[in-house]
């Protein structure tokens, strides 16, 4: 799996093009249209963009992992630009305004590329943050993209209109603490950390695992 990663506006927010890595083979060769997935364009779709053409990506989905605007605010313009689906969990659609194209259920499974370097990637219901709050799992590349649900030195803010710090609980029990160490999270905000990294240094989450 090859990860790019955009940082846009004023609350830092990532978006990520992932795509399948390129053999030795396929390196070397002439550039042909590879597919790629973009994660939570909030900001910044002219750079997107020039980054999408001059790798020569084909993208086949947008994928929101909840509806916030730093996360989904350049979705619409991806979408028009570069004619490729905006997908969301059910239970956000309703307050995406630019509408989705797909609605994503937990468990599903979206997939690029061919063969051994494929990616899968399971889609994982994790609301807290927001109803329709989700992780992107790839299992095979021990990789998860988290969205606002857990970062590497807390989790997301549950304060917010629909957000629950019930749910967040239940998710955070009953999805994210049954990673392994080993899994790498890419966040919606800051950087990437191992959950052997988040195990010692995440307060938040060791707040919730230790008093349950």
């Amino acid at each position: 799996m090859e990860i790019k990663r955009f940082i846009g506006g004023i609350l830092e927010a990532n978006c990520y093009v992932v795509s399948a890595s390129r053999s030795g083979a396929d390196a070397k060769a002439p550039a042909l249209a590879r597919p790629c997935f973009i994660i939570d364009p909030g900001y910044d779709p002219s750079k997107i963009i020039k980054y999408i053409k001059a790798e020569r990506f084909a993208p086949e989905g947008i994928i929101l992992t909840h509806h916030h605007a730093d996360h989904s605010g350049a979705a619409a313009r991806l979408r028009k630009e570069l004619d490729c689906p905006i997908m969301i969990h059910r239970e956000d659609a309703d307050r995406f305004r630019e509408g989705a194209d797909r609605l994503l259920e937990d468990g599903d499974v979206l997939s690029l590329g061919d063969g051994n370097r494929d990616v899968k990637l399971t889609v994982r219901h994790t609301p807290g943050h927001t109803r329709g709050g989700i992780c992107l799992l790839s299992e095979r590349d021990k990789v998860c993209f988290t969205g606002d649900t857990v970062f590497n030195v807390d989790l997301g803010r549950t304060d917010l209109d629909d957000g629950s710090y019930a749910e967040m609980v239940s998710s955070i029990l009953n999805v994210v603490n049954q990673w392994g160490n080993d899994l790498t999270i890419y966040p919606g905000h800051g950087d990437p950390a191992t959950m052997k990294t988040v195990r010692k240094i995440n307060l938040e989450f060791l707040e919730i695992v230790n008093d349950n």
